[in-house]
């Protein structure tokens, strides 16, 4: 299944962003694997640092499933000057709904 959301960068912050997912620590990108999270791409709107986050899952699991993970929980508190968080450093996320698909 394929599910997108959104995210909210904020202002200023595009480079450290995408500096910051360029070295993505390699445990983080076997957990997500291995918990069935692939072809995981994120787009940004520069008009509104608005992040779309797009992934395939396998098994029912999202990233956002993962919060209670100890490398999750480090990652998101690495990203939190960066991002809208919640309490937890948890990024503020909405899903979207899917309108259309074309294989």
């Amino acid at each position: 299944m394929k599910i997108a959301f959104k995210m909210q960068l904020k202002p200023g912050c595009k480079e450290e962003y995408r500096k910051r997912h360029d070295t993505i620590w390699p445990e983080l990108s076997v957990l997500l694997k291995d918990n069935g999270v692939s072809d995981y791409t994120i787009f940004l709107d520069e008009e509104t640092n608005t992040l779309f986050g797009v992934q395939q899952q396998a098994g029912g699991r999202s990233s956002q499933d993962l919060g209670a993970l100890p490398v999750v929980q480090r990652w998101w508190a690495y990203m939190a000057d960066l991002m809208e968080t919640n309490e937890d450093n948890s990024p503020v996320t909405k899903p979207l709904v899917q309108v259309f698909h074309m294989d």
